[in-house]
């Protein structure tokens, strides 16, 4: 199931950038976050896709959703100039970030590469 953040719950389950200035990543799981928008075509291509990988990958990664014009603080924090953009965020480790509407194929072998293999 793929989870929508706000600001208070990116802190809490992701990142606390108010008090942490080093990437201390506070989530259970590896973590996928895909930064959009409503107005963005390509975005609504890669959402479906997202949510199909979060029920493949339920209990190995999260999976998180930002709405960037909901939360413009967060996608000034990553920097986000074009969307989408997903973070990919290994347990440990610094996150990557990818930019535009990669095909599921490709996210798959992603988080395979970037979330799974450090895991196991």
């Amino acid at each position: 199931m793929t989870e929508h953040l706000t600001k208070e719950t990116f802190l809490k389950k992701v990142f606390n950038y108010e008090t942490n200035k080093q990437w201390k990543f506070e989530g259970e799981l590896p973590a996928l976050i895909d930064f959009w928008a409503p107005w963005c075509g390509p975005c609504r291509m890669v959402g479906p896709v997202i949510d199909e990988l979060s029920n493949e990958y339920a209990g190995k990664v999260d999976f998180y959703k930002i709405n960037t014009e909901d939360e413009q603080e967060l996608a000034s924090a990553f920097g986000i100039q074009s969307i989408p953009s997903l973070l990919f965020i290994p347990k440990s480790g610094a996150p990557k970030m990818a930019v535009g509407a990669l095909p599921k194929p490709a996210l798959k072998k992603a988080i395979d590469e970037e979330l799974l293999s450090a895991v196991n």
